[in-house]
């Protein structure tokens, strides 16, 4: 997958993935961060998520990395903020008060360009990779972040069934790409109520991945 086909999606629309709504699954869980309120939190691949205003809405400050721009543009029309935007290095960086989005390849992201981030909330990034890709994509957001902790969201169902995006992703598959970095602690395994793209058997794991004490 390269970076056209997210590009198609949006030119063309087809955004079915956004939710009219905040996660309930990220308001049920996200005190399980333990974060004051004015903490920073990193949504890698955020594109125009209601996940955003929820954050901001409860007092948090937010970053986010997104390959579309489009997708930043209607984030902050939502919010009815005008963002300012400057460039750092490869990517172009929208900002208001408590906001950040930083727009372009989340590869060419560094630690530097991030900033300090008191934790992670991954709902979108990882489940949509493929698979060839998600091991560098954790090597990097772990590295980038300077291993702060994550809320992280995963679909898990028989991936002959169905093409991703989004991706299963499997227990074995979070341990394998974070278990040298994090504890990890599975807090909930939920049935998907409507399914997936027409699937029906499909689950939605909430994984609380925390540093060793």
């Amino acid at each position: 997958m390269d970076t056209n086909f997210w590009h198609q999606k949006w030119k063309e629309n087809e955004i079915a993935f956004h939710q009219p709504s905040a996660n309930p699954l990220l308001v049920k869980y996200f005190q399980k961060l333990s974060l004051a309120k004015g903490s920073r939190v990193f949504v890698p691949l955020c594109g125009k998520t209601l996940d955003m205003a929820w954050l901001l809405a409860n007092g948090y400050r937010v970053v986010g990395s997104e390959l579309i721009e489009t997708a930043v543009e209607q984030l902050f029309s939502e919010l009815g903020v005008e963002p300012k935007i400057s460039i750092i290095g490869k990517l172009k960086h929208y900002r208001a008060k408590d906001i950040d989005i930083l727009v372009g390849d989340f590869f060419d992201l560094s630690q530097a360009d991030l900033g300090l981030v008191d934790a992670i909330y991954d709902r979108a990034a990882l489940v949509a990779l493929p698979e060839e890709m998600r091991k560098h994509y954790a090597a990097h957001l772990v590295e980038s972040s300077n291993g702060a902790p994550q809320l992280l969201l995963c679909y898990e169902y028989d991936q002959s069934l169905m093409e991703g995006p989004p991706f299963s992703i499997s227990g074995k598959e979070v341990s394998r790409h974070y278990q040298e970095s994090y504890e990890l602690e599975k807090l909930e395994s939920a049935v998907v109520a409507d399914g997936l793209k027409g699937l029906s058997d499909v689950k939605e794991n909430v994984w609380l991945l925390h540093q060793s004490l």
